[in-house]
């Protein structure tokens, strides 16, 4: 009798043992703890991963490629001039624009009028689009490339060698204007360029911190470096 009892209780522990795992499911179904920095941060991790580190790459580059580009293919091909010295460069210019007279052709004020409209843009050097900036031969070019369809050299230097020499008091709206602002004042080199108005006055882009702006050449800073002006081929005839 007493060895049936103790196989009936062993019986009966096995059966508890055994019913143990059951009794445990429902405890895997309680909510997880809320997230803690440690858990969120492998997570967003494995997210990250998912993008793809070369177009990442190329994104962060294009910017910089951007700005190579601009630097190399405007600073290296058109920006041989240098800024204007700046001691006693007027910081505006002048406030009334001379007239043109009406025997100007139809060209000349073709040329003055797409230059005036370009003032007020920022000098950038090298610049050449209006988009970006200007350099005083950059503006030039682009003036006369968009207004006639002329192709200038790349820089003031060459462009003074090009043109056709004109006296001062035979100058005409739309000849070029140039300046020696490199070097001892009025010594240096042909290092700046401008757009003849009328008047005395000329359009052009000054230097570093300025503007697009009409000058007068009886400023004492630009009279004290005038280079001369040239006549581009194109307006020999005109």
């Amino acid at each position: 009798m007493r060895t049936k009892r103790i196989f009936a209780a062993a019986a009966l522990a096995g059966a508890l043992l055994t019913s143990l795992p059951l009794l445990a499911e429902p405890l895997t179904a309680t909510p997880a703890p809320a997230p803690t920095s440690a858990t969120v941060t492998p997570n967003l991790m494995g997210q990250l991963s998912l993008f793809s580190p070369a177009a990442m790459l190329a994104q962060s580059a294009a910017p910089a490629q951007t700005a190579s580009k601009v630097s190399a293919g405007n600073g290296a091909a058109l920006g041989d001039d240098e800024d204007a010295d700046g001691d006693g460069m007027p910081d505006s210019g002048v406030s009334a624009v001379a007239a043109l007279a009406n025997d100007t052709s139809d060209l000349r004020k073709t040329l003055i009028g797409m230059a005036m409209q370009l003032r007020d843009i920022r000098y950038v050097r090298g610049g050449h689009d209006p988009s970006t900036g200007f350099d005083c031969s950059g503006f030039v070019r682009y003036v006369f490339a968009h207004a006639v369809g002329l192709e200038l050299p790349t820089n003031s230097a060459s462009q003074f060698v090009a043109g056709l020499n004109v006296n001062r008091g035979d100058m005409k709206p739309g000849d070029l204007v140039f300046f020696r602002t490199a070097g001892k004042r009025g010594q240096g080199r042909v290092s700046h360029v401008g757009i003849y108005i009328a008047n005395g006055q000329f359009i052009h882009s000054p230097s570093r911190g300025k503007t697009v702006r009409v000058d007068s050449l009886d400023q004492s800073y630009w009279a004290q470096r005038f280079a001369g002006a040239k006549r581009p081929g194109a307006l020999a005839r005109s």
